[in-house]
């Protein structure tokens, strides 16, 4: 290390005793069990379902539970004690504490809470347990689950809890040690895509993320939509809008992220009060509690912001010849007169012909009305604080892609041709594949949102963020075109097929997996690719696991549009130190879900943490310190011990 390094360093550890009392301690964590990684795909914004997911350790602590007290107590009461874990504040506030018996069960609650504490803390070190604890409670918490259980420290242990009790504090002592017992549950939180889009409230589920020590996020198309809305993408912000509309989700523009809808209910009032709209009646699978809409008004104000986007999304097109989208340019491609649309040389009859903002000689120009209503959205959309706080964490915590822990992780495919090799994709005279491919766009979309001057690279990468929400190279969408406008206003199923990308056939084979693999660095036993973004339809015989196990694909349906298609409500994969385990979810509801379980992998010999990334870094670490001693030693720097 260089000397300026070394100096650094020395002002953490400004002697040689500190210096390797940090070594003792990093050698002695790469000994421990490697923490439980949890890896989720699809979430599209089905918060309760994710909630409880997070806060059952997706059926782990039930599990727990069960090994502690499976002789011991009743089955109703492991049912309860479970349930007081994953939902301890209204648990607690639906019971009398006062009185005898409420006394009486508050001790007995702790006491069980403590046993399962421990359980789910036995991989950790001392100190790391400790930071995850409540502060006001941190110092009681590491007494009761540290204290020897013997005849001395029987009487201690129980005036700890009596005390509890005794100063009122018992209900919050119970939230904060159930809250522990599901953060020690989960060390690593891997979040393989689309949070956004479809399910109600996507915004609880980042804040949810929030609390979270250790979590990244792999951008699905989705949540690439909402981070170019917040850039500034006038398509795509119409896209995020239409899409809100389309599954009655109201709350999420107006309640979570402040953003009125009144000027678009207007627009949509004055422009369509005769039509029906019948095609845009919204899909309703969540009420809204705050922002309630007509079915009626809701279907106006869909269509006039669908009509819109694809006037924005065909003024891109012709903008971005690079992007080869021009049959997409859906408005140029209808005879107005005829009231008929014209694809791959075929006519089809328009379902809806009614287009009063449109200019048949000039299909792409939006009228006056709609030029306002934009800029009215993109100033909503620029000063919602909620918002780019929420995009700024997606973009803190996420990538393209990530490779840990032998796993390579993405949301959708690596782009390739029909005879396995990478697909190229040029822009600017530039040329990428692969691995190089995901670098670019990595670049490129924090170009997006972090260059704050107008100017032609800052254009280029917020008109890119449409593209690949859409465009056929595109790793996050990975089919051939987006038939948006086929699904609203032609009935001919053959208009609305979505070819997917050829990767998604190919990587049913391990050879194909190994060199995608490889590409990424990651090569030899026990690497797996992870991802999502196509809804494993279990019920129709499909399996998860793909290429002999290196593959999985864990879109399983937690959004209630797709759980028809899947038979399941989503996936969990859970890798500890010891197996890798696939869990599989029922539809929601708090009283039945215990997964299903299966074990995919067995580890032999265990995972320990010097076998993880973590662990690697440990180690360079703990050699960067002992070149620190050396210094001390060989008087290259004095010692400190004030």
């Amino acid at each position: 290390m260089e000397m300026r390094s070394l100096e650094l360093l020395a002002k953490e550890y400004p002697n040689e005793q500190a210096a390797a009392a940090e070594v003792i301690n990093l050698n002695a964590i790469k000994c421990l069990p490697k923490g439980t990684e949890y890896f989720f795909s699809d979430l599209h914004g089905e918060y309760e379902s994710f909630l409880h997911l997070l806060r059952s350790a997706s059926g782990v602590i039930r599990r727990k539970i069960e090994g502690l007290f499976g002789h011991v107590i009743t089955e109703e009461e492991r049912d309860s004690l479970a349930e007081l874990i994953y939902y301890p504040e209204e648990i607690v506030k639906g019971r009398e504490l006062s009185g005898k018996d409420g006394e009486e069960w508050q001790k007995l609650i702790i006491y069980r809470l403590i046993q399962v504490c421990k359980e789910c803390s036995t991989k950790y070190t001392r100190s790391k347990v400790r930071k995850k604890m409540p502060a006001e409670y941190a110092y009681i918490l590491d007494e009761l689950l540290h204290a020897d259980r013997d005849i001395d420290k029987e009487y201690y242990y129980q005036e700890i809890i009596q005390s509890i009790i005794d100063m009122g504090n018992g209900e919050n002592f119970i939230v904060a040690i159930c809250t522990l017992i599901q953060d020690l549950c989960i060390d690593q939180l891997h979040i393989i895509g689309d949070i956004f889009d479809r399910g109600p409230r996507p915004d609880i589920i980042i804040n949810e993320l929030g609390r979270f020590h250790d979590v990244d996020i792999q951008w699905g198309n989705h949540d690439i939509s909402w981070m170019g809305a917040a850039c500034g993408n006038y398509a795509l912000i119409a896209n995020v809008i239409r899409m809100a509309i389309h599954y009655n989700n109201f709350d999420l523009i107006e309640d979570g992220y402040g953003i009125s809808l009144r000027a678009l209910s207007t627009f949509a009032s004055e422009t369509y009060g005769e039509d029906s709209c019948q095609y845009f009646v919204p899909n309703v699978w969540d009420e809204n509690k705050f922002a309630p809409v007509t079915l009626e008004l809701a279907a106006k104000m869909h269509k006039a912001i669908t009509i819109i986007q694809f006037t924005l999304e065909g003024q891109l097109i012709q903008e971005h010849p690079e992007y080869e989208m021009a049959e997409r340019a859906c408005l140029l491609n209808i005879d107005y007169e005829k009231g008929a649309y014209y694809q791959n040389g075929k006519e089809y009859a328009l379902k809806d012909t009614n287009f009063p903002t449109i200019d048949p000689s000039n299909p792409l120009k939006l009228t006056k009305g709609e030029t306002e209503l934009l800029k009215i959205f993109e100033k909503a959309f620029e000063h919602s604080r909620e918002l780019h706080k929420q995009i700024q964490y997606m973009y803190s915590h996420g990538s393209m892609y990530k490779c840990v822990n032998h796993n390579l992780l993405y949301h959708g495919c690596i782009p390739m041709t029909e005879d396995g090799e990478f697909e190229s994709f040029t822009i600017e005279n530039k040329t990428y594949t692969g691995k190089a491919l995901l670098d670019w766009i990595n670049k490129t979309v924090d170009k997006a949102y972090f260059l704050k001057e107008k100017s032609r690279g800052k254009k280029q990468a917020v008109d890119f963020m449409w593209y690949l929400w859409c465009g056929s190279k595109s790793p996050v969408f990975g089919k051939n075109r987006m038939t948006t406008f086929e699904q609203y206003y032609l009935k001919e199923e053959e208009t609305k097929r979505e070819r997917f990308n050829p990767y998604y056939d190919l990587s049913q084979r391990e050879d194909i997996c190994d060199k995608i693999l490889k590409e990424f660095g990651l090569e030899g036993q026990g690497v797996h690719i992870i991802n999502g973004h196509v809804p494993v339809k279990i019920k129709d015989g499909e399996s998860p696991i793909k290429a002999n196990g290196k593959l999985f694909v864990i879109d399983g349906g937690i959004s209630k549009a797709y759980q028809s298609k899947t038979g399941i409500a989503g996936y969990t994969l859970i890798s500890n130190s010891r197996t890798l385990i696939l869990a599989e979810h029922k539809p929601f509801c708090v009283h039945s879900q215990t997964p299903d379980v299966k074990v995919i992998e067995q580890m032999n010999p265990r995972v320990m943490v010097e076998d993880t990334d973590i662990g690697k870094e440990l180690t360079k670490q703990a050699e960067e310190l002992m070149e620190l001693i050396r210094a001390y030693r060989t008087g290259k720097l004095k010692e400190s011990f004030q």
